[in-house]
């Protein structure tokens, strides 16, 4: 299963709106599809988004009425503008998109087809790393699980999300595979159900024991003392370590505070955006009122009611226990830690 990937020329996605009920694939060659995919959340998750957004610069360059770099560069242009408008939090999305465009702008690229060259090579490169960068998260997240420990996940954060196996999904399925997770309990995640339909589906897949509850009902699994750590991803994380995550990912951080929990966020440093300052500043994303109003395309709700419907919300820093990024395992101060994660530099 590849959740994002290149095709010479052409970009293959994994449609996760069908799952788990179908497992359909799309092939395009087009950059607003890519782009609508992303906006659809057919191709979801933020290192995906920004793999996806790379791979969609791309395949804009294959047009074959391009004969110059500076036709190229237009070209990129305009998919750059379309890609980014599809969705404001995840900053993968951008940061893959100043990649290519600082790719594309080396002045030592002659010909058009030295461009195309370039590009897709920048973009395969963000997906390696990417790879890479989950197996290191798996690895360190693990190391944070003890033996017989009941876990509980927000959303969707496994290889669906990702180029490589997941973020806060990878740690657990290491920890698993190490004999050290009993059980995983999964948030459905409304109004979208990534929890139900996505995480269960991965997690049954690798033979863990999986306990689907509702998003309220994570506050009686916590009081009861059933889960021993709360792990999640991350769409942004700020420089003083705020984080923004699919909406609800904040009260089970005040829900694990207030039970002497853990909370963990398990995220690669190109989630991490020190350009802003805290999370006040992070642009939250708003989904359509029928998103709350409807579900499976049937009607919820009153003809007419109003409907509020954010996707993402944000954890303010004091509430994490670690930051787990593939260079090492951070905690308070989060500022210069992150500083030294983004500068290439491994946490001690």
């Amino acid at each position: 299963m590849v959740t994002i990937g290149w095709e010479e020329g052409k970009v293959r996605f994994l449609d996760q709106t069908l799952l788990p009920l179908e497992v359909r694939s799309v092939l395009t060659d087009d950059y607003r599809v890519v782009g609508e995919a992303i906006r659809a959340l057919k191709v979801r998750g933020a290192p995906a988004i920004g793999v996806a957004a790379a791979f969609g610069c791309a395949i804009s360059l294959f047009d074959p009425l391009l004969t110059s770099p500076r036709d190229g560069r237009t070209a990129l242009a305009a998919a750059s503008s379309f890609l980014s408008g599809t969705r404001p939090t995840a900053v993968n999305l951008f940061t893959a998109l100043e990649r290519i465009r600082r790719t594309s702008a080396d002045p030592a690229i002659t010909t058009i087809e030295e461009l195309r060259t370039a590009v897709v090579r920048e973009a395969l490169a963000i997906q390696r790393e990417d790879v890479d960068a989950c197996a290191v998260l798996g690895r360190l997240g693990a190391s944070l699980i003890a033996k017989g420990s009941a876990l509980l996940t927000h959303c969707n954060t496994g290889a669906l999300a990702t180029a490589g196996e997941g973020t806060a999904l990878a740690a657990i399925l290491e920890a698993h595979r190490q004999g050290n997770v009993t059980r995983v309990f999964v948030d459905e995640t409304r109004p979208l159900l990534q929890g139900s339909r996505l995480t269960t589906w991965e997690l049954i897949q690798h033979g863990v024991e999986t306990v689907l509850i509702t998003d309220s009902t994570a506050a009686s699994v916590l009081r009861h003392g059933w889960v021993q750590g709360v792990f999640v991803g991350a769409d942004r994380i700020t420089a003083n370590g705020d984080v923004a995550n699919k909406v609800g990912t904040y009260p089970l951080a005040v829900l694990a505070s207030r039970h002497g929990v853990p909370f963990v966020v398990v995220a690669p440093t190109s989630t991490i955006d020190l350009g802003t300052p805290d999370g006040s500043h992070i642009p939250i994303e708003e989904r359509s009122p029928r998103e709350v109003t409807h579900c499976a395309g049937s009607s919820v709700a009153p003809e007419g009611i109003r409907a509020f419907c954010p996707a993402f919300d944000v954890t303010p820093n004091d509430l994490i226990t670690s930051i787990v990024t593939e260079k090492g395992i951070l905690r308070a101060p989060y500022g210069p830690a992150l500083t030294l994660a983004c500068k290439g530099k491994t946490a001690p």
